[in-house]
């Protein structure tokens, strides 16, 4: 699973550094496609970086 996450995660990257590269062709708003690059990179580090971690003992 945290595969597929990872692949999907920089396949979306790749796909919306490409529609910001239109964008600062103005072909595309900057203001739409900026934060939808920042949410795939953030997505793609916090599926990277992601860890188990103690939530306290189940009662």
């Amino acid at each position: 699973m945290k595969k597929w996450k990872i692949i999907i995660g920089i396949t979306a990257v790749l796909v919306l550094c490409l529609f910001h590269l239109f964008a600062l062709m103005r072909m595309y708003p900057l203001y739409i496609t900026s934060p939808l690059l920042f949410i795939a990179i953030y997505y793609v580090i916090a599926s990277l970086f992601h860890r188990k971690t103690f939530r306290g003992f189940m009662k």
